[in-house]
């Protein structure tokens, strides 16, 4: 008897939190699943729109990029270089950011011949509206909170229909679906076979999406919970009569600092006390493996005020490092970023099903 009463109640939580968050979700999971190939293509289009690099001709200083960005760019009020990407494709130009005022506009340079091809407003751009849409709805802050509520409904949704899955009674039916039957029992048939085969993936995106809207919240959490000291804020310490060293120079204790990788991103600061950031890649790994091995320098003195090195990060940091490719499916290679394509359609999937069972659920109470 309690464990019908038990099974009743838990349906009826999953029944009505789906129906709750079902329509965020799905935008959430198809905009996730444009996002998972979202550096291929919007590399293509970058090259499509602004032109492509002779990647085997060596490219200039860095330096004398960010300088020629800074100087075309001079009558554009309050435009200050914030950060260079450079690609993991050689044909595609550079990326040097523009900070203006709370805008972001991005500059492309051929790294070869220092000639600018153009530019565009990461907001307006197809990628930076995804992102925009995935993360926050459009609403900004108060859509990274909905959103970040969404993946924590998301994730007990996962929980719940995993205990309802009827599998655990017969689990070759679990993965069965009646096709000939009546169509509310196929209906449920695709409803329990899509989120059973999608369960792991999507309890896992769901997480490590809700800690990241909530990362104030959660990162001290999970420091605390694996007795990890939590990563310090570096601090550049002005020198008086002395300005912010070169560029170059930075970027030469970096590579010092970690030899044998390779720049992918470089912070240019533009408080005085702000550090001085790369992230560097080590030759075995992968871009997206790497993005958490990080380089903090006194843009002063070049010194090392903080090295976080994912080979060697605390339990913690490991943790959080791995949020990444388990929320975008890069953990596996190619492979499992096809299969996250399809794991970011299920919500449409679970939605339009459990809606159709809902409705006959309403048919009969009348």
């Amino acid at each position: 008897m309690r464990s019908k009463i038990l099974r009743t109640t838990i349906f009826t939580l999953h029944r009505w939190l789906g129906l709750f968050a079902g329509l965020i979700l799905v935008i959430v999971g198809i905009t996730g699943s444009l996002l998972v190939f979202r550096q291929e293509w919007d590399d293509w289009l970058v090259r499509w729109r602004f032109g492509t690099v002779a990647a085997a001709t060596p490219p200039l200083d860095i330096q004398l990029l960010v300088a020629t960005v800074k100087t075309t760019y001079a009558n554009v009020q309050g435009a200050i270089p914030s950060y260079v990407s450079i690609p993991t494709n050689p044909a595609t130009p550079y990326t040097i950011g523009l900070q203006i005022g709370e805008i972001y506009r991005e500059v492309f340079v051929n790294p070869v011949t220092n000639k600018i091809l153009g530019d565009r407003q990461w907001e307006t751009s197809i990628v930076g509206r995804l992102f925009e849409i995935h993360i926050r709805i459009l609403s900004g802050d108060t859509g990274a909170i909905v959103v970040g509520i969404a993946a924590l409904l998301l994730l007990i949704l996962s929980i719940t229909g995993l205990f309802l899955w009827p599998g655990w009674r017969n689990f070759i039916s679990g993965f069965k679906i009646k096709f000939k039957a009546h169509p509310k029992r196929t209906n449920f048939d695709i409803h329990k076979v899509t989120g059973i085969i999608t369960i792991a993936f999507l309890a896992m995106i769901a997480f490590t999406g809700f800690c990241w809207n909530f990362h104030a919240q959660s990162e001290p959490i999970i420091h605390a919970l694996t007795n990890s000291p939590p990563p310090p804020t570096p601090v550049s310490k002005p020198i008086a009569g002395k300005t912010a060293l070169p560029l170059n120079t930075l970027l030469q204790a970096a590579n010092t600092a970690l030899p044998g990788t390779r720049t992918t991103f470089i912070s240019i600061p533009n408080q005085p006390t702000s550090a001085w950031m790369s992230i560097q890649v080590f030759p075995t790994e992968s871009v997206e493996a790497a993005r958490q091995t990080r380089i903090y320098l006194d843009r002063y003195s070049g010194k090392v005020l903080y090295l976080k090195d994912a080979r060697k990060a605390s339990l913690g940091d490991r943790i959080l490092n791995w949020f990444h490719p388990l929320h975008y499916g890069t953990f596996g290679g190619l492979l499992t970023r096809i299969l996250y394509v399809f794991v970011g359609l299920a919500p449409v999937v679970l939605l339009s099903t459990g809606l159709v069972m809902w409705k006959h659920r309403q048919k009969v109470k009348t």
